[in-house]
């Protein structure tokens, strides 16, 4: 569970990232699960556009996919999503100090 210094730490991490997948008029099924899986372990951060095509709402596809993955919600603003899955080993953030490890 993020704490609200964490959230709004990883909020300012995302600002700049363009979303990598879309959810449209098919929903979440086992492709789109299985894609943003590989892309949360290895990027940890990543930004979601829901289409309005979508059968969900930006939140119930945020929580349907936090769900199914296991991974945390940072936050959602209009059709966007960001969701994030810190690495076991050799994480790119250490939320404790709350910074960027290169």
């Amino acid at each position: 569970m993020l704490t609200s210094k964490q959230r709004a730490f990883l909020r300012g991490q995302a600002r700049h990232l363009d979303p990598i997948f879309q959810i449209g008029k098919d929903g979440i099924g086992e492709n789109t699960v299985t894609a943003v899986t590989d892309a949360l372990k290895a990027r940890e951060l990543v930004k979601i556009h829901i289409l309005e095509t979508c059968p969900y709402s930006p939140r119930g596809a945020r929580e349907e996919l936090c769900e199914r993955i296991g991974c945390e919600s940072v936050q959602v603003i209009g059709r966007k999503a960001v969701l994030f899955l810190q690495k076991k080993k050799e994480s790119g953030y250490d939320l404790k100090k709350l910074e960027v490890i290169d």
